[in-house]
C-alpha cells in the first residue's frame, strides 16, 4: 500500500498539463455576486491518451487542481499514425465545429488555441486543423476531443477491407513509389 503514493507521482510528472482558459465567472445570492474561477485544463502523455477537465472554485489555484484531477480521471485513447491522424476527421460541440487532416511529416501543428494544446497533449506533431463556427475555447477543446475520438485504427481499418495494414499506406506515400 505504501508503494502505491510514490507511483502516483511519478505518473504526475510525465504526464503534459496545459491550462488552456481561466474565467471569472459570478453566481447572484441576495447579498450580491459570489465570485468564482473556472479552469480548464487539458492532459496528455504525448503517446496518444488525451484528456480534458474543468474545475471551479473560489481560488485559482484550487480550481486549476480540481479540473487537472478530472482530466486524468477522462483520459482516452485517441488512434493515430505516426504523428498524425490516420484520416480527415470533424468533431462537434455546441457550435463549435472543429477540422482535423493529416499532415505529412515536418509540418508541425498547424493549429491554434485550444484545439494546439489538446493535440500536443495527445502526442500528435504533424496535422492541418481548421476551427469554425464558435470561438468558445471549452467548446472548441471538446470538439477536438469528438473529433479525435472518431478516429479509426489503420489496423482495424485493415482488417474489415481484409487486407494487411501495410497495404493502406499513409496519403502522402500513394503517388510516390512506381509500379513494379
Amino acid at each position: 500500500m505504501g508503494r502505491r503514493e510514490p507511483r502516483r507521482d511519478d505518473d504526475r510528472e510525465e504526464l503534459d498539463e496545459r491550462v488552456i482558459d481561466i474565467t471569472r465567472v459570478a453566481k447572484v445570492v441576495r447579498g450580491g455576486r459570489r465570485f468564482a474561477f473556472r479552469a480548464v485544463v487539458v492532459v496528455g502523455d504525448n503517446q496518444g491518451q488525451v484528456g480534458i477537465g474543468v474545475g471551479k472554485a473560489r481560488g485559482v489555484p484550487d480550481s486549476i487542481r480540481k479540473a487537472s484531477d478530472r482530466a486524468r480521471r477522462n483520459m482516452k485513447r485517441v488512434s493515430l499514425s505516426g504523428t498524425t491522424v490516420p484520416h480527415p476527421v470533424t468533431g462537434k460541440r455546441g457550435g463549435a465545429l472543429v477540422l482535423l487532416k493529416p499532415a505529412s511529416p515536418g509540418t508541425g501543428v498547424i493549429a491554434g488555441g485550444g484545439v494546439r494544446a489538446v493535440l500536443e497533449a495527445a502526442g500528435v506533431r504533424d496535422i492541418l486543423s481548421k476551427s469554425q463556427g464558435s470561438a468558445n475555447i471549452l467548446n472548441v477543446a471538446y470538439a477536438t476531443i469528438d473529433a479525435l475520438d472518431g478516429l479509426k485504427d489503420v489496423k482495424e481499418l485493415a482488417a474489415m477491407r481484409g487486407k494487411d495494414a501495410a497495404d493502406i499506406q499513409p496519403f502522402w506515400k500513394r503517388g510516390s513509389q512506381s509500379d513494379e
